[in-house]
C-alpha cells in the first residue's frame, strides 16, 4: 500500500515524514535540505543558529539573524527551492525578531513549541509562510485554535502533536512522564475532533503530524492507521552523513544503550530528554559547569540561579564535545547503530511503511 502525500495548503510533501528541529546546530541547512530532496519536509532549527559567528558573544542578535537568513537561503538553493520549514522555541528571547527574519527570508513553514505561540500569527501576516504549533494534547489544541481564531481571524495549517517518547524538550510534567501513560490513539483522535470546528470554518484541512518515540517504518504506519496524517522524526536523522552536528554528536548515538536515556530539566522550565554522559552525571552529584558567557538566550532562564547554560551545553555536544556537553535524544536513540545517507534512510523507512499500512489497515477494520 502506497504511503499517502502530505499536503499543508497549497504544498504537497510526496512522503508523510518531516524532520524534527534539533539544536543547536544539529539541523542546518545539511540535513534539512537532504531531507526535503529525498521526498519529506526539512526543517531548521531556529535556535541560536550563529553560534559560530564571530560576534555572536558581543552582538547575538545580529549574529543568530544572519545565520538564520544564510542557512534558510542555503537550504533553499540545496533542495532547488523545494519546501524548507524552521522551529522556533516559544521561550527563546527576540522570538518575534526571528520570526519576521525568516519570512523576509521566504521560509515556507514555522513549526513552533516550548510555550504557547499566541501571537505567531500576527508576524507573519501577510506572507504565504504556514504555521505549524506543537501541542500534546487535545486541550492545547483548541486552545491555540481558539486563539488564533479569536484573535487572529486564521487557523493553524497543521498540527504536530508531540508525545512522550521524543528528545529534546516536553511538554509534559515529570510526573506524566514517570506514569508513561500516554495514549497516542486517543490524543490523535481528541486532537482532530477538537479542530473540526476550526476546519469548518476556514474551509481546510488541518493535517496532524505525530512525533515521538518513531524509528522505522513500522512505526510510521501504526501512527497513520491512528488518524495522523504525517509523523514526525529527529533522532532517527542525528546517524546521517548529512546531519549538521560533529562526529562525535552522531556516535553518541550509536553507542548509546537503552539505559543511556534520562529525564532532565531543562533552563527552558520544561522537562527534556538526553543521552546520560559525565555532564549529566556532574548536575547530579551537584557540580555545576561554570557559566562562562551568557548570551540572554531564553525568557524563562535567570543566570544567577540556572543550574547550567543551555546554549553553552548544547554548543560543547554539537561541535564534538560530548562529555561536557547536552545531548538531547528520544527514547530510541539506542536502536541507532550506523551513520547512513538521509536518501538511503527515507528509502529505507517508506518501504518498510508501505509494506506495514496495509497490515494495520486490515487490523483496524
Amino acid at each position: 500500500m502506497k504511503l499517502p502525500e502530505l499536503k499543508i495548503g497549497n504544498i504537497t510533501i510526496p512522503f508523510p515524514i518531516v524532520l524534527g528541529a534539533m539544536g543547536v546546530g544539529v539541523t542546518r541547512s545539511g540535513l534539512a535540505s537532504a531531507v526535503t530532496n529525498a521526498g519529506g519536509l526539512g526543517v531548521l532549527s531556529g535556535v541560536n543558529l550563529g553560534y559560530n559567528e564571530k560576534d555572536f558573544y558581543s552582538n547575538r542578535l545580529s549574529a543568530n539573524l544572519r545565520a538564520l537568513r544564510r542557512e534558510i537561503q542555503t537550504a533553499k538553493e540545496k533542495c532547488n527551492y523545494g519546501p524548507i520549514g524552521v522551529n522556533f522555541m516559544v521561550a527563546m528571547n527576540n522570538y518575534k525578531e526571528h520570526v519576521l527574519e525568516a519570512v523576509s527570508a521566504g521560509i515556507d513553514f514555522i513549526v513552533s513549541g516550548a510555550g504557547l505561540p499566541t501571537e505567531l500569527p500576527a508576524f507573519v501576516k501577510g506572507s504565504s509562510t504556514k504555521l505549524i504549533p506543537i501541542v500534546s494534547s487535545a486541550k492545547a489544541a483548541h486552545l491555540i485554535a481558539k486563539l488564533w481564531d479569536r484573535n487572529h481571524q486564521v487557523a493553524p495549517d497543521a498540527i504536530v502533536i508531540e508525545g512522550i517518547h521524543a528528545g529534546g524538550h516536553l511538554g509534559f510534567s515529570k510526573a506524566e512522564l514517570d506514569a508513561n501513560q500516554f495514549d497516542p490513539k486517543a490524543v490523535i483522535q481528541g486532537v482532530k475532533r477538537s479542530l473540526l470546528p476550526f476546519e469548518e470554518k476556514y474551509k481546510k484541512k488541518i493535517p496532524i503530524i505525530f512525533a515521538g518515540g518513531i524509528f522505522d517504518g513500522e512505526d510510521i504506519s501504526e501512527v497513520l492507521s491512528m488518524g495522523a496524517d504525517a509523523v514526525q522524526m529527529a533522532t532517527r536523522f542525528v546517524a546521517t552523513e548529512e546531519c549538521d552536528a560533529h562526529e562525535n554528536f552522531k556516535n553518541a548515538y550509536v553507542q548509546a544503550g537503552p539505559s543511556h536515556g534520562k529525564i532532565i530539566i531543562s533552563p527552558v522550565g520544561m522537562p527534556g530528554r538526553a543521552l546520560d554522559n559525565l555532564f549529566l552525571q556532574n548536575l547530579e552529584k551537584g557540580i555545576k559547569p561554570e557559566i562562562t558567557r551568557c548570551v540572554n538566550c531564553l525568557s524563562t532562564c535567570n543566570p544567577k540561579t540556572t543550574p547550567y547554560c543551555i546554549s553553552q551545553a548544547l554548543i560543547a555536544s554539537v561541535e564534538g564535545d560530548v562529555s561536557s556537553g547536552l545531548i538531547f535524544a528520544g527514547s530510541n536513540a539506542y536502536r541507532t547503530n550506523k551513520i547512513v545517507h538521509v536518501h538511503d534512510l527515507m528509502v529505507e523507512l517508506t518501504k518498510e511503511a508501505e509494506s506495514y499500512l496495509a497490515l494495520f489497515s486490515l487490523k483496524d477494520q
